[in-house]
């Protein structure tokens, strides 16, 4: 079953069930895979785009979140925050902190890595394996202090 299919499966159930802010978010992902999809000329998405588009909405959650915290917008942070438990369901199972640190660590021993100007290369390494599993920010952070940057 494609991402599509189970999101509009589980689009019909909440509806069914009346959960508004399931039904929101849901309807949401969906308009999102559609868009992409007639960005590239109403190809099929493969499910790497489709992770692509999960990914990218959780990131944009992520970024509200800390908005609405410092603005103090407690109303619209639990509405994110909702959202982004939804949303994350459907994302692959996240790396934990240190298993992030054992994927930086073989990068930058497998390529001899020892200062700053290696941050690129590190990073264009790990990418690839931690693609919708782990935060861009903070796999960079973790190897700029790492590299000693």
């Amino acid at each position: 079953m494609t991402l599509a299919e189970r999101l509009n499966e589980d689009y019909v159930a909440a509806m069914k069930s009346g959960d508004k802010v399931r039904v929101e978010t849901l309807r949401l992902l969906k308009a999102q895979l559609k868009q992409e999809q007639k960005t590239d000329k109403l190809r099929t998405l493969t499910p790497d785009d489709e992770m692509a588009v999960l990914t990218n909405a959780a990131k944009k959650r992520r970024e509200a979140i800390a908005s609405y915290q410092q603005a103090g917008r407690l109303d619209l942070l639990e509405k994110e925050t909702a959202e982004l438990a939804i949303i994350a369901a459907y994302l692959p199972q996240a790396l934990a902190p240190e298993e992030l640190a054992q994927i930086i660590d073989a990068a930058i021993k497998e390529m001899g890595s020892v200062g700053a100007g290696d941050l690129g290369k590190v990073m264009g390494k790990i990418m690839p394996q931690i693609k919708g599993r782990a935060d861009g920010k903070m796999a960079q952070q973790m190897v700029r202090e790492r590299l000693g940057a």
